[in-house]
């Protein structure tokens, strides 16, 4: 049986993603083959396809952090799981695809009746805000937030999340997604009109209890300044070293962003103010701890099940328009969160396990 998936020839811009057709994969030992329902696209996708990402693969590979998806065919080994169930997973690469095989350890169950792309934005996206609202920055109702990228997929996700935790926030955005982020409970800042620095200083006072970062680079040591004392920097993100969508000129090294990250998490120690950088990484954290992985995204699947959060879907592509998708993510000011679909999927309203 053949199957479609995306590969990243080269290294370089969303034309280095090509579309081909090859046998389908077949699992081994301790594997579920998963025909993918939903995709996520995200800024690590285009820092891999761009090849400074930590987390990049030899060329070619299949590009795509997190899935969902309908378990296929079982490997040998395998046990507790049945054909048809829905699952979702966070491989970092390869999720570009009609099938994907996997091992069964890395396969978290989705309860019935929920959106497949709704439930694939939780799996990076909704764990990541989540982890670092509760184990990075352990944050507590009244605290305030400043959230960067706010109308983007993991910074819409940390408003929703935030609100549930009784967060006053502001965010930065354009003017595009101000409407977004204000209806998200958070007092919108246009990072292109205004110094968010003197911005919070002006809104609260003497600065906030948190800014999470994703942005990278001297970017991390501005939101230092919107700290309180005694507040901290959470920082997630490189995506300073695009510009456009590609690579920002004098970026091509893979670990020059780490180099960043620590030497500001050393000086957020050694300065006065007791304003610390805390860097947080959602793959080093499942590798370390995966059953606190597995279960966050149950808490967060649990919590799209009762509908109190509601992810932001700012269009679903394709699989075979992934370079599209890209192109639409690298423009920047999305509000949500971009997902390749299954064909079953693109014009259906219904459940994915139940469509033809």
């Amino acid at each position: 049986m053949q199957h479609t998936r995306v590969i990243v020839t080269h290294y370089g811009g969303p034309d280095a993603l090509r579309v081909v057709e090859e046998e389908c994969p077949e699992p081994k030992n301790n594997e579920v083959r998963v025909r993918v329902l939903a995709a996520g696209v995200s800024l690590p996708d285009l820092l891999m396809r761009e090849g400074v990402h930590p987390e990049t693969r030899p060329v070619p590979f299949t590009p795509g952090w997190d899935l969902v998806g309908v378990v296929d065919r079982l490997g040998a080994g395998t046990s507790g799981i049945e054909p048809g169930q829905v699952v979702a997973a966070l491989p970092i690469s390869g999720a570009y695809a009609e099938f994907i095989c996997l091992p069964q350890h890395e396969l978290v169950p989705v309860p019935s009746g929920l959106d497949a792309a709704e439930a694939v934005s939780l799996v990076l996206n909704y764990v990541t805000a989540y982890q670092m609202l509760h184990h990075s920055a352990r944050v507590a109702p009244g605290q305030r937030a400043l959230i960067h990228g706010a109308s983007g997929g993991v910074g819409s996700a940390l408003l929703q999340l935030g609100r549930l935790a009784g967060l006053e926030m502001y965010g930065t955005c354009s003017a595009r997604g101000a409407s977004a982020v204000s209806d998200l409970g958070a007092i919108p800042i246009d990072y292109r009109q205004l110094d968010f620095v003197q911005e919070i200083r002006r809104l609260t006072g003497e600065g906030v209890d948190v800014v999470f970062d994703g942005i990278g680079g001297a970017h991390i040591w501005r939101s230092r300044q919107a700290l309180r004392p005694g507040g901290r920097v959470v920082a997630y993100g490189l995506t300073s070293s695009l510009s456009g969508g590609r690579l920002a000129p004098g970026r091509r090294h893979r670990y020059r962003g780490i180099a960043i990250f620590a030497l500001y998490i050393a000086g957020g120690r050694l300065l006065p103010g007791r304003k610390r950088v805390v860097p947080y990484s959602i793959q080093w954290l499942k590798r370390l701890r995966p059953a606190l992985f597995r279960q966050d995204l149950i808490a967060l699947l649990d919590l799209l099940e009762q509908a109190k959060i509601k992810p932001l879907i700012a269009q679903r592509f394709p699989l075979a328009e992934a370079r599209r998708a890209h192109e639409l993510l690298g423009k920047g000011s999305v509000t949500g969160k971009i997902v390749l679909v299954s064909n079953a999927l693109r014009a259906a309203a219904t459940p994915p396990w139940k469509t033809s």
